[in-house]
């Protein structure tokens, strides 16, 4: 069993001063930063999924545009891949799965953002393509939402999406969890 970490969206735009700044992002990309590391020491596969918004009127992550970088606390080594998305799914009209299938992969560490949006995406559709799936709850970053009136912390976002994904799609695990379950480097 080959377990490989998937970093989706951790780009500029999501963090002060982007187009679309998330609540709690440099704690979530520091989080995500240590599984990063662990993965990288323990020569364990590390894809990174970056976002480009191609629809007219994208007000984030505008394709040459500083906002669409991946921040500098996960920024991608030689040799692991990026993986450029339209959609929130990650596996959409992308190479992704090829790409995990070549390397031996059958399980996932999933973090980046957001919550309620592309991780969701992306667990529900590598749980479809028959990936076993953790969310590293605490490396995800989301935002408030509206609903019929109501402003709904980010925290209960967060918490909602998660608690949706635990049953069946993924395991649902803090970051320092996801690198012990890793077993030594």
């Amino acid at each position: 069993m080959t377990t490989a970490l998937l970093l989706v969206d951790v780009q500029n735009d999501y963090f002060a001063g982007g187009a679309m700044p998330l609540e709690e992002m440099d704690r979530a990309a520091a989080r995500a930063a240590r599984l990063l590391a662990a993965f990288r020491e323990r020569g364990l596969p590390v894809v990174h999924v970056r976002h480009l918004s191609v629809r007219p009127g994208a007000t984030f992550f505008v394709p040459g545009t500083p906002g669409a970088d991946i921040h500098a606390s996960v920024a991608p080594q030689a040799g692991e891949p990026v993986v450029e998305k339209n959609f929130p799914n990650a596996f959409r009209a992308t190479d992704l799965e090829p790409r995990l299938r070549a390397a031996g992969v059958d399980q996932l560490v999933i973090a980046g953002a957001m919550s309620h949006m592309c991780i969701d995406a992306t667990a529900r559709a590598a749980f479809d393509h028959g990936f076993k799936c953790t969310v590293a709850e605490d490396a995800c970053a989301t935002r408030a939402l509206e609903f019929a009136g109501r402003t709904l912390p980010a925290r209960d976002v967060h918490a909602a999406f998660m608690a949706a994904l635990a049953v069946p799609y993924a395991r649902i695990a803090g970051a320092d969890a996801c690198v012990a379950a890793l077993g030594g480097a």
